[in-house]
């Protein structure tokens, strides 16, 4: 996600990046890097969404960190079966992923914060950045290509970020059948129709269960689909 509160457009550096993703679809550097050049001003219409409501406020008031709760494995997998909190520290040890990792791809990719950057700029940026792998699960999509390109249509729909559009615009034009788009679109369509998960205190939710939760937010139900792999990780974002 964007950093900077207005960022000047680069669509030569977006078109590098798009270029080198579709030469290597796991890149998770090189999304980064589309997003950030792409970003506007959506980073900070995000922002004053989120300061504008009750939710919003109390977490920009307290700004815990949810990068460090998502990395007390211990803590996760105590919890019981079926909350969102266990199913997440399952997703990540399935998927051999640490919650940091996200943080190390953002910074090869040139999105490190900047460090001029108001504290709560800085926390809000960072959140979205660390709540990314908590929409794989509660959506449903995996870390297989389509299932990442899924996921940023829900997140394009929710964030309304023009690099996460671009993506995915790129994902549906390369795919070519029906299946993939077919679930590209109506990734896009339950984005809009969910609850906006940028404003979720997540950290209350990871004890719930996540079938309660999922029909709190309207996320619906995870979708089957046949996921696609490329020869290298398993990731486009």
């Amino acid at each position: 996600m964007a950093n900077q509160p207005s960022q000047r457009i680069r669509p030569l550096d977006a078109a590098r990046a798009i270029r080198a993703l579709i030469r290597d679809p796991d890149d998770t550097a090189r999304v980064f890097d589309v997003i950030d050049a792409l970003s506007g001003k959506s980073g900070e219409r995000q922002f004053l969404r989120l300061k504008g409501s009750p939710e919003g406020a109390r977490l920009l008031a307290e700004r815990p960190s949810l990068l460090a709760v998502l990395s007390d494995r211990e803590y996760l997998m105590g919890l019981p079966t079926g909350t969102l909190g266990r199913t997440y520290g399952e997703f990540m040890s399935r998927e051999q992923l640490s919650a940091d990792g996200l943080v190390q791809a953002s910074i090869d990719g040139g999105s490190a914060p900047d460090p001029e950057l108001p504290d709560e700029r800085r926390w809000f940026g960072e959140r979205l950045r660390d709540m990314h792998d908590l929409w794989h699960v509660t959506t449903g999509y995996g870390r297989d290509l389509l299932g990442e390109a899924a996921l940023l249509a829900f997140s394009y729909a929710q964030l309304r970020n023009r690099g996460i559009g671009l993506i995915v615009a790129v994902a549906w034009w390369k795919s070519g059948d029906r299946h993939t788009r077919r679930v590209i679109r109506e990734a896009y369509r339950r984005g809009k129709r969910s609850a906006w998960l940028p404003g979720q205190a997540w950290e209350a939710h990871l004890e719930r269960p996540l079938d309660e939760l999922r029909r709190e937010l309207r996320t619906g139900e995870p979708v089957s689909y046949q996921p696609q792999r490329s020869a290298g990780a398993p990731a486009l974002a």
